[in-house]
């Protein structure tokens, strides 16, 4: 996210939309989280899940789409693993924890295609993704999955991609990308702030548009993503795959396809009692 707003207040998009972009940094979800029910902060990225939950408890959070790009099962080049099947009985890295929604979409289609278990059928770790990286560069695991940006440095380093969460999606009733994160805010903020909520979604709607045409922005960011020659055009042409170009409510809708999935795996740790996605969890105003 932070590759986005640095273009975004580099090139004064939120100026040229009325507004005023500050952004404060926490030291990981929960805090964050926490600050934004909390009032402290107007807005954030996180994944529509979460916001579904707040709403179906009384919240009333909504997202704008901020990214597809998902993370994916990695092996490595040599690995003999070629499919889910082969993931049995071997040793698994899984960053973002039990409840991560990739891991939940890749268990659910190894338990459809294949009647395999992956929790009980492998060896499952979890860890932060810096970790879960190292460890799969050392050779101590035999498959992780990892975000979207780790398992692209990892391609970078004689890895492949098994299957990505995207492509389990998809097998799973997607009709197409849905974006796994948004920028989430209060209803009440965006009906008091029209102006400021569309004129963020403009901003980083243009900040996303260079980057998906500008080379020579990425070369600009290059000493923040701290990197450069192929691992630079890779997380580039990543990034740009991940751009959401899809109508909102095409979006909304697979999501909430998606959703009965999740929940028959993460029950309700995951989704609370509620069985449908929550109406509004993608802004309305954008669900046209």
């Amino acid at each position: 996210m932070s590759w986005e707003l640095d273009t975004l207040k580099q090139n004064k998009f939120d100026e040229a939309n009325g507004i005023d972009l500050e952004i404060v940094y926490f030291a990981g979800e929960d805090a964050t989280n926490v600050a934004m029910l909390a009032g402290a902060i107007d807005m954030i990225v996180t994944d529509w899940l979460w916001v579904s939950r707040q709403r179906s408890e009384g919240g009333d959070l909504t997202l704008a789409p901020y990214s597809a790009a998902v993370g994916a099962i990695m092996v490595k080049e040599q690995s003999p693993i070629r499919t889910i099947a082969d993931l049995k009985e071997k040793k698994i890295g899984v960053a973002g924890g039990p409840l991560d929604k990739s891991w939940l979409l890749i268990q659910a289609l190894a338990k459809r295609d294949h009647g395999i278990d992956l929790p009980t059928a492998s060896e499952v770790v979890f860890g932060v993704p810096p970790l879960i990286s190292e460890k799969a560069m050392q050779g101590e695991l035999d498959a992780v999955l990892n975000f979207w940006h780790f398992c692209t440095r990892l391609e970078a380093n004689g890895f492949r991609r098994l299957i990505g969460a995207d492509d389990a999606a998809k097998a799973l009733g997607a009709s197409g990308a849905v974006s796994a994160l948004g920028y989430v805010f209060h209803d009440q903020w965006a009906n008091e702030n029209p102006d400021a909520a569309r004129g963020f979604v403009k901003a980083s709607t243009q900040a996303k548009d260079l980057l998906a045409r500008s080379d020579d922005e990425w070369l600009r960011l290059a000493p923040l993503i701290r990197a450069r020659g192929k691992e630079l055009e890779r997380l580039r042409d990543r990034y740009r795959q991940g751009i959401p170009r899809r109508p909102v409510s095409e979006e909304a809708a697979d999501a909430g396809r998606l959703y009965h999935v999740l929940a028959t795996i993460g029950g309700e740790k995951l989704v609370g009692r509620a069985p449908e996605m929550a109406p509004g969890t993608f802004w309305p105003e954008l669900v046209k």
